[in-house]
């Protein structure tokens, strides 16, 4: 039985009274940023503890490892479920759409073994002309080195020619004396001035 008060019940009145503050229990908390430091600990200097290297190291790889893993079976889990969502989704028509891709797959196939076999005799063709060509290359250079053999014999023979011509002028023991008296009845005087033509200009007159 609930009192009555004034036409309403405790526990109506309960409800409506405006609520009052919060008691909270009172317990021992952190310190706060204005709390001096405790006797102590005055002075102390932390440390953080010593990390192994070789450990971080191998922490760090097995970590890498795990995570990769982890990675590969939620990616490996989540395909499952899409898979078999798929199939209970779709059922005949995955049939259908699985034996559709695999008649184009044989249809791309067979075009891919036609366009390979026109590539293949596009490449031979290519490699027999391309060989030809250097046939032909090689056959020139052939004759040209030949040609520029035979100019060279040739300007060599002029050479040779030419210069038995000039023995004839030369000065021999056989000659000497012929030679001074020509030189001594045919005076040459080669004190003279020319101009910018070459012409002569100006000449001593021999004694």
């Amino acid at each position: 039985m609930f009192q009555v008060i004034g036409g309403r019940s405790v526990q109506a009145v309960r409800l409506l009274a405006p609520r009052s503050a919060v008691l909270v229990e009172a317990v021992r908390g952190r310190k706060s940023r204005t709390d001096p430091v405790a006797k102590s600990k005055e002075g102390r200097i932390k440390v953080p503890p010593p990390v192994d290297p070789v450990e971080m190291v191998v922490l760090k790889e097995r970590y890498t490892e795990y995570k990769l893993i982890m990675r590969a079976l939620r990616l490996e889990f989540k395909e499952e479920v899409l898979r078999k969502k798929y199939e209970e989704e779709t059922g005949s028509q995955a049939e259908e759409r699985a034996r559709q891709e695999a008649e184009e797959h044989r249809a791309l196939m067979a075009w891919n073994n036609e366009e390979n076999l026109r590539m293949l005799k596009a490449r031979i063709l290519r490699v027999q002309k391309e060989a030809e060509e250097a046939e032909r290359k090689k056959i020139e250079a052939a004759i040209q080195r030949e040609q520029e053999q035979q100019e060279f014999i040739k300007e060599k023979e002029r050479e040779i020619l030419r210069l038995q011509e000039e023995v004839k002028n030369f000065i021999t023991m056989e000659n000497l004396d012929q030679r001074i008296e020509e030189a001594l009845d045919n005076p040459k005087n080669y004190n003279f001035a020319v101009d910018k033509e070459g012409r002569v200009i100006k000449q001593t007159v021999l004694q």
